[in-house]
């Protein structure tokens, strides 16, 4: 009972930053949100006793991928940049049917009814199983290494390619 409550406190709260994430006009805001919705997520990890990939997720987005973020940011000076917010009748008609989607999915999933099993315990006793069989690294780097090792290498490239891209945009010409 107590872990379907925590868990469904850390989903609320990861939606809830999600949402104020992307409604910040400050980016150093938004990415201060992004941290918390990060935070929610390793928090439901934990819930899932997935603790590597919890510990994961705070260390390398929660940290390197944020701090570098925030780096960028303040780079190239954005904290101070005025933009419009999707704001209107328009943005107001799209996110209020995007909420009541989400609270009819949210609705659905808590009156469902006994017979439905709580998606924490099926997803909890996979991963269970899974590290029965292998150790928890190996749940996370077997799939990386060998599946979506191609993604991998792009992921890293892009990243590289992102790098390069800020430091010849923030750098200023020297009269």
């Amino acid at each position: 009972m107590i872990q379907d409550f925590l868990f469904q406190a850390f989903a609320a709260s990861a939606i809830l930053g999600a949402v104020l994430m992307v409604t910040r006009r400050n980016p150093v805001a938004a990415v201060i949100f992004l941290v918390a919705v990060f935070f929610a997520t390793s928090g439901m990890f934990l819930m899932l006793d997935a603790h590597y990939i919890a510990a994961i997720n705070v260390i390398l987005y929660g940290g390197a991928i944020m701090v570098l973020f925030l780096f960028v940011i303040m780079l190239l000076n954005l904290g101070h940049a005025e933009w419009r917010d999707l704001r209107g009748p328009i943005g107001g008609l799209v996110g209020g049917s995007i909420a009541i989607a989400f609270l009819g999915v949210l609705t659905r999933l808590f009156v469902g009814g006994a017979e439905a099993q709580p998606a924490v315990e099926i997803a909890g006793n996979a991963l269970r199983a899974a590290a029965a069989e292998q150790s928890v690294i190996g749940i996370v780097a077997r799939p990386l290494f060998q599946e979506y090792v191609i993604v991998l290498e792009v992921t890293g490239v892009l990243l590289l390619a992102s790098i390069v891209g800020t430091i010849h945009l923030a750098r200023r010409e020297r009269t």
